[in-house]
C-alpha cells in the first residue's frame, strides 16, 4: 500500500499574530512555526498504517524552503519520502493548492507509484478552510471521508468513524480514497534522535510551482481582539473560607 499525507507549515499555536504596516502581510520575523495539529495526526497515521499493511509513505507539503524543516519532522517518524511543492509566490488558495496536490500525484502515478490512501488533516490551523482534501478527492475521483477519528484499512475498503451529535457514524469507502482526519485519531510520536539524523541526511524532492493566477484580492488583515480574562482574589489564608462558600453557594455547587 502507498500512502501520501499532506502537511502545510503553520504559525505554532498560540503564537502571537502581528500584521505588516500594509495591512497586507503577517509579520513572520518572530513567529515559531509547526505543522497542523491536525496534519501531526495524518502522519503518524500514516506511520502506523504503513507499520501494520507494509508498503512506503510520503509527505508532500506546498510553500518555500522552509517548509523543509516539517517535512524533515515527518522523515524522522517514519515517513518514507518527501516532497516540496516549492514556491515564494502568494495567492495559493484551496483551490490553486489542491490543483497543484493533484498534479504532482498524477506524475507519481506516471512515475509508477500510484497512491491508495491520501491523507489530510481536516482543516489548516491558520487558514481553517477544509477544502483541500475535498477538492483534491473531486479532481481525482476519489471517495473522501472527512472529521474521521478513527480509520481501518484492509481488502481494498477503508472503515472510517466520525464523531456526530450524540454519537459517532461508520463509513466504508473502497481504495484508493481521501481521508480527512481530526486531532486525537491517534497520538502523534516523537521523533528519536536517530530519526532525526537519518531525516537530515534524505533527500528533498524539489519541484517548483509556478504562482497562482490570482482569484480574489487582498484588501487589508486584521487582528481581532484579544480576549481578556481576569481573576478575583477572594481573600487570603483561612479569611477567603467564607468567600469559598459563598461562591459555591452562587454556583449551585453546595447548599447550606
Amino acid at each position: 500500500m502507498n500512502v501520501l499525507v499532506c502537511v502545510k507549515r503553520v504559525p505554532a499555536p498560540g503564537s502571537r499574530i502581528v500584521v505588516t504596516d500594509d495591512g497586507l502581510e503577517i509579520d513572520t520575523t518572530h513567529l515559531g512555526f509547526t505543522m497542523s495539529p491536525h496534519e501531526e495526526c495524518a502522519v503518524e497515521e500514516a506511520v502506523r498504517q504503513i507499520e501494520a499493511h507494509g508498503g512506503s509513505s510520503v509527505v508532500l507539503t506546498l510553500g518555500a524552503e522552509a517548509a523543509v524543516e516539517q517535512l524533515q519532522h515527518a522523515l524522522a517518524i517514519g515517513i518514507d519520502r518527501a516532497i516540496l511543492l516549492e514556491t515564494d509566490a502568494t495567492g495559493w488558495d484551496a483551490i490553486a493548492t489542491a490543483d497543484a496536490i493533484v498534479e504532482a500525484l498524477r506524475t507519481e502515478a506516471a512515475n509508477g507509484t500510484p497512491f491508495h490512501l491520501l491523507l489530510f488533516g481536516n482543516e489548516a490551523a491558520d487558514s481553517g478552510d477544509y477544502q483541500v482534501a475535498v477538492r483534491v478527492a473531486h479532481a481525482l475521483g476519489m471517495p473522501c471521508v472527512s472529521g474521521v477519528k478513527s480509520l481501518e484499512v484492509g481488502d481494498g475498503t477503508l472503515s472510517a468513524r466520525r464523531d456526530v451529535r450524540g454519537g459517532a457514524e461508520v463509513l466504508t469507502a473502497p481504495l484508493p480514497a481521501v481521508v480527512a482526519v481530526k486531532e486525537g485519531i491517534n497520538l502523534p510520536r516523537f521523533p528519536s534522535v536517530p530519526g532525526r539524523l537519518k531525516a537530515r541526511k534524505k533527500e528533498i524532492d524539489r519541484r517548483p510551482q509556478a504562482a497562482p493566477t490570482p482569484r480574489v484580492e487582498t484588501v487589508r488583515l486584521r487582528v481581532p481582539p484579544e480576549q481578556r480574562s481576569e481573576a478575583q482574589v477572594l481573600g487570603r489564608g483561612p479569611d477567603a473560607a467564607p468567600a469559598v462558600v459563598d461562591l459555591l453557594e452562587q454556583l449551585g455547587i453546595v447548599e447550606r
